[in-house]
């Protein structure tokens, strides 16, 4: 009899033991699960969130663009290119180019453009006294601003391999992905897919030159 009692308490004390361990070992697979779940699901809205900020401007050089007023990129939205462009501090010396050519009220005008607008560090890569003579030739200056301006809307996607006719009748190409883009294999893109009420603006680092 004491024999057997003492092996019902050994075989009672094992399994107080063991069920626990049982216990800890499904929780466990239980939240490994429902983590390798969560894991999941973030890497399944990885492409989603990707996607959605490509609707959305882009670069660098987004971050010199002010964050409330007419200047803003909500405030820029509201206002054809030209007007919206002279909003924008970095675009200061561009804007006095569009005036000087005469060219307001022609691409305010228009409709469903892409223009790609070089910042004023931009224009000051050129020679002073070269950059002082293409401002006072109305025609010359007219031919290099409508070769930055393509005569439909381009997504950051057209922009990976694209070749277009701008305005001024050249074509222009671009290359790139990911939100790295560059325009003619010399002009990156330092802050793109801006929208204007009548224009999407990809803001470049480096005048472009007609082809002759």
């Amino acid at each position: 009899m004491n024999v057997l009692y003492v092996r019902r308490a050994a075989v009672a004390v094992s399994a107080a033991v063991v069920l626990p361990l049982a216990l800890s070992a499904c929780s466990s697979d239980s939240k490994d699960s429902a983590s390798g779940s969560t894991a999941s699901s973030a890497k399944a809205s990885a492409p989603a969130s990707e996607s959605m900020s490509m609707d959305k401007p882009f670069g660098s050089g987004c971050a010199s663009v002010p964050k409330n007023g007419s200047g803003s990129f909500d405030g820029m939205a509201k206002d054809p290119v030209a007007t919206a462009a002279s909003h924008n501090p970095a675009l200061s010396t561009l804007v006095t180019a569009v005036k000087k050519a005469g060219l307001v009220d022609t691409l305010n005008s228009a409709q469903n453009i892409t223009v790609f607008a070089p910042t004023n560090q931009a224009f000051a890569k050129i020679p002073k006294a070269d950059l002082d003579k293409l401002l006072a030739n109305k025609a010359e200056l007219t031919k290099v601003l409508t070769y930055h301006v393509v005569g439909k809307k381009l997504t950051p996607k057209q922009l990976e391999n694209g070749s277009f006719e701008t305005l001024e009748k050249g074509k222009l190409t671009t290359s790139g992905s990911d939100m790295t883009y560059t325009v003619n294999d010399s002009s990156q893109v330092v802050c793109g897919n801006v929208q204007t009420a009548n224009a999407t603006v990809y803001i470049i680092d480096t005048v472009l030159t007609p082809p002759k």
